[in-house]
């Protein structure tokens, strides 16, 4: 099983199951321990391939990436407002996904943007309301779309809103 994978399934079930929050192991590839990332964990359910939870940070806010995962792991199975927190018999039915982002670039026009494979940041110019999406998200078919999608996660009304609107990569580990 990928180590990203992995770890956030163990994080989940040692949380859903006991309460408690795991240590991120000394076998993990080196880069997970030295290495900070905005990271999003989603869960799905298996059966139907509904989602069932995602959160993350598009930048970092702990001291590694395997802490960031195992944080954004647990908030997806009991902070997505969006969902009741997973409960223990739902743990064989969770197909989880860990997305690694790169850094967030600001995008100077709609040409630079593709949905399959950048996701986006969009801010109000207030700075205080902030929409993401991931890329290449099943449903979402164009790039108009995608800013759409995330606008109206951040309660933005781009026809009478100004936007500021960044790009960014991420690595998918399934």
């Amino acid at each position: 099983m990928n180590p990203y994978v992995q770890l956030a399934q163990k994080a989940i079930e040692k949380f859903v199951k006991t309460g408690k929050i795991i240590s991120p192991p000394a076998n993990l590839p080196k880069e997970m321990l030295k290495d900070r990332a905005g990271v999003f964990v989603s869960l799905y359910n298996k059966k139907d391939g509904a989602l069932r939870g995602c959160i993350g940070t598009f930048l970092p806010t702990q001291e590694n990436m395997a802490k960031e995962i195992i944080s954004n792991a647990i908030s997806a199975v009991a902070n997505d407002p969006r969902f009741a927190p997973v409960k223990s018999g739902e743990l064989k039915n969770l197909k989880i996904s860990v997305d690694v982002l790169s850094k967030p670039e600001q995008a100077k026009s709609l040409d630079e943007l593709n949905h399959k494979k950048y996701g986006i940041i969009v801010r109000a110019l207030d700075l205080r309301r902030t929409g993401l999406l991931l890329p290449d998200i099943e449903g979402v078919n164009s790039v108009e779309e995608q800013i759409a999608i995330a606008c109206r996660k951040a309660g933005i009304n781009p026809k009478k809103e100004k936007i500021l609107l960044y790009k960014f990569t991420v690595k998918r580990h399934k």
